[in-house]
C-alpha cells in the first residue's frame, strides 16, 4: 500500500521504480526484517527487492498490478482509481 501512496503523490499518479524506492521510506516505517540484506539481489535490502517484485511478479495474485490497483508500463507504475479507493 505504501507504493500506491507514493504513486498517488506523483504527477499523474505515475512513478518509476527508482522514485518508489526513494520515496517509500517516508510512507512506511521499515523494520529490521525489511532492512535485512536480500539473499538474491546483492547490495539491496529486502524492501528494495519487494519493490522490484511489484513489476517482476505483476501477474501474481495479490500483486497490486494483478489486483487492478496499479497499471504497468515499461519502467513505471500508475495508480488506478481502484488503487486510490484502496488507500483512501
Amino acid at each position: 500500500m505504501a507504493a500506491l501512496r507514493v504513486m498517488a503523490a506523483q504527477p499523474g499518479g505515475t512513478a518509476t521504480i527508482p522514485r518508489i524506492k526513494k520515496e517509500l521510506p517516508t510512507y512506511l516505517a521499515l523494520s529490521e526484517e525489511d532492512r535485512a540484506p536480500s539473499q538474491t539481489r546483492h547490495g539491496e535490502e529486502m524492501w528494495e527487492q519487494q519493490v522490484r517484485n511489484l513489476v517482476s511478479h505483476r501477474a501474481t495474485e495479490g500483486n497490486i498490478v494483478a489486483e487492478g490497483y496499479a497499471t504497468y508500463q515499461p519502467r513505471r507504475l500508475t495508480i488506478t482509481d481502484a488503487g486510490r479507493r484502496r488507500i483512501a
